[in-house]
């Protein structure tokens, strides 16, 4: 009772199915959107109080087989599909799935198709974005290639060797963008696969910072704190590295002073909070932070910052892709991730992961 009644308050249309297909939860605004009492559909079939077809008429749940597709999908993002009746609705879906990554619950999320103008304003969104951020630095290989090519005596080889520097650098700049666009595919479709392994998280932030110091930062403006009692933990490796690379790369891009990067175990509030034996890992700068009305918005795609004071720098800048992906690869390792006020003033960036085993 008491989840219907917590279901019932979300703006959005939410069905959870048990392990065997049947309803446990319709709220009141999954009721309005079907037409259908919520009363007279639990302990149904949702095959069959949801008889969900795509614009082809295709049975979407022949074709996606929810209950036994792969192991490693998490979630459907969201798509137009069509009730017994001809209405639109706009469909997620999202998995709970046991240690065995068999699925437990299946959680749907309906809305009306009025919100496809949002999704298409975002899609939009996502072509300008990749447009703008691939043109600057292929016009800038374009020219340069297209210089040397075509007066290569008239240059010194120290005139050269600044332009090659240049067009690395840009063609460093397009594969990263690539790479996060990639990110943002599999983050959505709920395809990102963690690849578990015993991972020192203090070796990790280490292997960050002398990245940093040899890439010319001063090593002073790093510090490093670990606390005692951390557990096991087996995590992707490479993805941790990723995310405490964006964080960091974050402080000291649209922080100030020293960046303090803080490994500890899961405290007693995070255990209350259902995370008993896990690591909490957080990355805190000195600059301006991040206000509260803002704090909620940062992890969204594609949100950038306004700058503070007449700075340039803002937390969230560049892609406004980073701090998405973030999320998405700690909430992957079945973490959670927030930005809050750090202890001396500026942003801190707190994420905690389940310790986690070798099975996954």
């Amino acid at each position: 009772m008491g989840s219907l009644i917590f279901a019932d308050d979300l703006p959005d249309g939410v069905v959870v199915a048990d392990e065997a297909g049947r309803i446990i939860v319709f709220n009141r605004c999954a009721a309005r959107l079907t037409g259908l009492d919520p009363t007279e559909v639990i302990g149904k079939f949702v095959f069959d109080v949801l008889p969900l077809h795509d614009g082809d008429g295709r049975d979407w749940w022949v074709y996606a087989d929810p209950y036994h597709g792969l192991a490693t999908r998490t979630r459907h993002p969201e798509r137009s599909l069509y009730l017994s009746d001809g209405s639109e609705v706009l469909v997620s879906v999202g998995y709970v799935r046991d240690q065995a990554r068999e699925v437990r619950r299946l959680v749907i999320s309906l809305r009306g198709a009025q919100q496809r103008e949002r999704l298409e304003r975002s899609r939009a969104e996502l072509v300008s974005t990749v447009a703008h951020e691939l043109r600057s630095p292929l016009t800038s290989v374009k020219g340069f290639t297209a210089t040397l090519l075509n007066k290569w005596g008239r240059f010194t080889d120290d005139q050269k060797r600044v332009m090659l520097e240049t067009v690395n650098a840009d063609a460093d700049r397009v594969t990263r963008l690539i790479t996060e666009l990639l990110d943002v595919s599999r983050i959505e479709s709920g395809r990102m696969e963690v690849h578990r392994e015993l991972v020192d998280l203090p070796d990790r932030a280490r292997k960050i910072i002398a990245g940093r110091v040899a890439a010319g930062d001063a090593e002073d403006r790093f510090r490093l704190e670990v606390h005692g009692g951390l557990p096991e933990t087996w995590l992707d490796a490479d993805k941790i590295d990723q995310i405490l690379g964006n964080l960091v790369e974050n402080a000291v891009r649209h922080g100030a002073g020293i960046v303090t990067i803080v490994v500890e175990p899961a405290r007693m509030d995070d255990q209350a909070a259902g995370v008993p034996d896990a690591a909490v890992i957080s990355v805190r700068d000195q600059g301006e932070g991040i206000s509260p009305e803002v704090a909620p918005r940062v992890f969204r795609r594609f949100w950038r910052g306004k700058p503070r004071g007449g700075r340039r720098g803002q937390h969230g800048g560049g892609t406004g892709l980073g701090l998405y992906i973030v999320k998405g690869l700690v909430e992957a390792h079945g973490g959670t991730i927030g930005v809050r006020c750090a202890p001396g003033g500026g942003a801190e960036f707190r994420f905690i992961v389940p310790a986690g085993t070798a099975a996954g």
